[in-house]
């Protein structure tokens, strides 16, 4: 049987199952359409953050940030060069800690910018501070395990 990965789709929530071998070629979600590895940054709402966390199988990094936050802002660019180089690897998003404060409550989140890689439905690790894109790849590769 051909290894897959479960990828929650960041725009509608639905789950798609995405072959191991299709995973670098941009797959579409098969509801919405939208793209689920591209390489982009996906903005997250709760709801999609916490399906993606628990169900997605391809490791997940987060950024936890607020529009206010001059150092958030500064890394922006950064993570969506990460996530372009990590493109296959792992899928990168973001979440507004303002408008989604019960998120930052739930994780225990004390200061941002705050980068928290999961896979396998479990927290793996957390960076915090604003980052150059070789540490935030960097970070990635050394602490989530290659896809096969």
């Amino acid at each position: 049987m051909t290894e897959s990965f479960k990828l929650t789709c960041a725009t509608c929530g639905q789950t798609n199952r995405v072959p191991a071998e299709r995973i670098a070629q941009s797959p579409k979600c098969g509801t919405c359409g939208d793209p689920l590895a591209g390489g982009k940054v996906a903005a997250l709402d709760p709801a999609v953050h916490d399906k993606m966390v628990r169900g997605d199988t391809l490791p997940l990094l987060v950024d936890y940030w607020a529009p206010w936050c001059g150092p958030c802002r500064m890394m922006a660019p950064q993570f969506a060069q990460a996530s372009m180089a990590l493109k296959g690897r792992a899928r990168l998003a973001k979440i507004n800690t303002e408008d989604h404060p019960q998120i930052s409550q739930r994780l225990g989140i004390r200061g941002i910018p705050l980068l928290i890689l999961y896979a396998k439905g479990r927290e793996v690790a957390r960076l915090a501070g604003a980052r150059p894109a070789a540490e935030i790849e960097a970070f990635v590769r050394q602490n989530a395990p290659a896809p096969a």
